[in-house]
């Protein structure tokens, strides 16, 4: 039976084929995404020119070990295809993301590109989002604790995400509340009214973003589309 990580790395395999010639690609953030920059240096070695968009500053020094070279963060980014991985995903492609902490910027560069290939092991697969996995939920310093209760209200637990004792902070500055939902039957509407709630900045659901799913199974690669 494959270990997690061979898995990871037989998704990022299959992945990193939608990747072609001359394309700007936004590289998430994770453990699976290091294993989608390794196969990507291993094409760029052999000729393949792409730019890179990166979501955090682990994967742009990555990245540039690989040989990609990275757009400026302030640039007007055409991004052709994205790659990420995901903490769960649903039966209709719905993901939770930001177990790293990055959710702002991936979010960002999902939204930005013409293609977003979500890239995970078969472990990630849920029939519904929530239950095992917290919701991650970016928001401001000022208020916090004020907006973790207001939270409250949509039926979850909240908890700060800390880091050896201290409150974790993104690299955009902000703070990270994981929202522990029993299950998450409409991800559709939650998304809307949690980034209404004044102090949210973004949250860790994507909700009809990703264009196709690469998961790799102890059978081998599945790839599911977007219907």
């Amino acid at each position: 039976m494959m270990d997690q990580d061979v898995l990871k790395k037989m998704a990022a395999e299959a992945a990193v084929k939608y990747v072609q010639d001359g394309q700007v690609v936004g590289l998430g953030t994770g453990s699976t995404v290091r294993h989608v920059i390794a196969k990507l240096a291993e094409r760029v070695k052999g000729g393949l020119r792409i730019r890179g968009v990166p979501t955090s500053l682990e994967t742009a020094q990555l990245a540039i070990q690989a040989g990609i070279p990275m757009l400026a963060e302030d640039a007007e980014w055409t991004i052709d295809v994205a790659l990420d991985g995901a903490d769960q995903v649903d039966p209709q492609l719905n993901l939770i993301k930001g177990g790293g902490g990055a959710l702002l910027k991936e979010k960002i560069v999902a939204a930005a590109a013409a293609r977003f290939v979500a890239v995970v092991d078969e472990a990630k697969r849920v029939p519904v989002l929530g239950g095992s996995f917290p919701l991650p939920v970016e928001v401001v310093h000022f208020g916090w604790r004020t907006i973790a209760k207001k939270l409250e209200q949509f039926g979850c637990r909240v908890a700060p995400r800390m880091q050896a004792g201290v409150l974790f902070t993104t690299e955009a500055g902000h703070l990270i509340l994981d929202l522990w939902f029993p299950k998450i039957d409409d991800p559709a509407r939650l998304e809307i009214e949690l980034e209404k709630t004044p102090g949210v900045v973004g949250t860790g659901l994507f909700v009809g973003r990703a264009n196709l799913v690469v998961v790799a199974t102890q059978q081998g690669i599945v790839t599911l589309h977007h219907s």
